[in-house]
This record gives C-alpha cells, sequence and structure tokens, in this order.
C-alpha cells in the first residue's frame, strides 16, 4: 500500500510527523490490512512510545495471528521495557511461525545477553549467522565474546561486522574497546578514530579514546576526549569520573 510505504520512509528520515500522517491514511483506507498497524508500531518504538506500539502490535496480531514481524516487533518494546519474559514470549512465537527469522533469532540473543546468559546469546546469533550471513548478529556475538574476555573472538565478530559495513562506527568502537581491553593501544585508537569520524557525536568513542591516553599517560589529550564527551552529553558520569581520575593523576 502506498500510503504505508511511504510511511516507512518518512520513518527512515525520523520524520516521525508525515509517518504517523501515512500509516493513518492507510489504516483508515482499510483497517483490516495488518502493515500499517505495525509499521505505526516501530514510529510508536522508536519514538519510546511503548505503550502505543504494544498497541498497535496487537491489533496487527488480532487480524493475523500468524504475523511473525508484528510478534518480533512487540517483542522488541517489550525487551526495551526489560520485560524480557514477555519478550521472550514474543520473540519464541515468531521464531514458531517462520523458523528462519533471523532477526527474531538476533533480537533474542539480545535479551539472553542482557540476561548475561552468553551461551544461549551466542546460539542465537549462530543462527541468525547461518540464516542470513549479513546479519547485524556479528557485532553483537563479539559483545558476548567481549564480555567472556575472549577478546580474538570478539575482533573476528568485529572484523566481519566492519567488512559488511565499513560505515559501522558502533563496530570500531568495539573492537577498540577489545584492543584496548589486550592494550594494544595504538589499534584502539585507531579504531576509535575511526568511529569518531563516522559519528562525530558518539560520546563513548571519546570518552574510550580518552581512556587509552589516560593508560599511555598523555593526560592532556586524555582530558580533551572527556571534555568532548562531556560536552556532547553534560550528563556522562562515566567522562567526569574518568576526566577526575585524570586529574589526580596528572
Amino acid at each position: 500500500m502506498p500510503y504505508s510505504n511511504r510511511g516507512l520512509a518518512w520513518l527512515a528520515k525520523k520524520e516521525y510527523d508525515k509517518a504517523f500522517a501515512d500509516f493513518d491514511k492507510a489504516i483508515a483506507l482499510d483497517p483490516k490490512y495488518t502493515r500499517p498497524y505495525s509499521n505505526r508500531g516501530l514510529a510508536w518504538l522508536a519514538k519510546k512510545e511503548y505503550d502505543k506500539a504494544i498497541a498497535d502490535y496487537g491489533e496487527a496480531i488480532a487480524l493475523d495471528p500468524k504475523f511473525a514481524t508484528a510478534y518480533n516487533n512487540r517483542g522488541r518494546v517489550w525487551y526495551d521495557k526489560k520485560e524480557y519474559d514477555k519478550a521472550f514470549a514474543d520473540y519464541n512465537e515468531a521464531i514458531r511461525l517462520d523458523p528462519k527469522f533471523a532477526g527474531a533469532y538476533n533480537n533474542r540473543g539480545d535479551a539472553w545477553y542482557d540476561k548475561k546468559e552468553y551461551d544461549r546469546a551466542i546460539a542465537d546469533y549462530d543462527e541468525a549467522i547461518r540464516l542470513d550471513p549479513k546479519d547485524t548478529a556479528y557485532n553483537n556475538r563479539g559483545d558476548v565474546w567481549y564480555d567472556k574476555k575472549e577478546y580474538d573472538r570478539a575482533i573476528a565478530d568485529y572484523d566481519e561486522a566492519i567488512r559488511l559495513d565499513p560505515k559501522n562506527a558502533t563496530a570500531y568502537n568495539d573492537r577498540g574497546r577489545a584492543w584496548y581491553a589486550k592494550k594494544e593501544y595504538d589499534k584502539a585508537i585507531a579504531d576509535y578514530d575511526e568511529a569518531i569520524r563516522l559519528d562525530p557525536k558518539d560520546t563513548t568513542a571519546y570518552n574510550n579514546r580518552g581512556d587509552v591516553w589516560y593508560d599511555k599517560r598523555e593526560y592532556d589529550k586524555a582530558f580533551a576526549d572527556y571534555d568532548k564527551a562531556i560536552a556532547l552529553d553534560p550528563k556522562n558520569a562515566t567522562a567526569y569520573n574518568n576526566r577526575g581520575n585524570a586529574w589526580r593523576d596528572k
């Protein structure tokens, strides 16, 4: 339906009011068509209007109980609300309805990761990658390996994430963390540099690069990065703490 598709285009551009207008029009024209409800749910999710998103996904599922995407997307809402049991229930149903739904495995892996069920997270990311080798699960699986202190495996997954998407600032930042953990400081700095080049408003990359300068006792460079992180996010408690440590040690 043209209105629903155009709404998705507005949503991609973060033009939420225009997206809602198109989704509303699509629903008014055909109240029994499930896609506009599901798509409008994505817009509510983007705006963190979780109850409205859940209502739209509920309507989509009521109209089509076999609509796996609606279950998956509602699971993402429950995930953001940290209602993990409800998220698992929806991801499980999405996978039951569509066993080849790579995104649902990836999302369920995120929930296992948040609960620190690392082996279950890896199993779901493995399946997501098997089903779709271009899936974002490489970066997510890298995060699990990082938390398990298996840094070489983490780096291998971040390498693949970057190969698939050379503009993935998050993957550079995450790989930088792994190099930092291995005390490969120059490699860490190179990755943080690239993360910042790709996303100059990435406060985490500035803070992380500041940590490398701090460990190298290049305090002025550390201060510059912590200052930038704080300027971008004045509520960044970690950056204030790290800058305080630098002042203490200088």
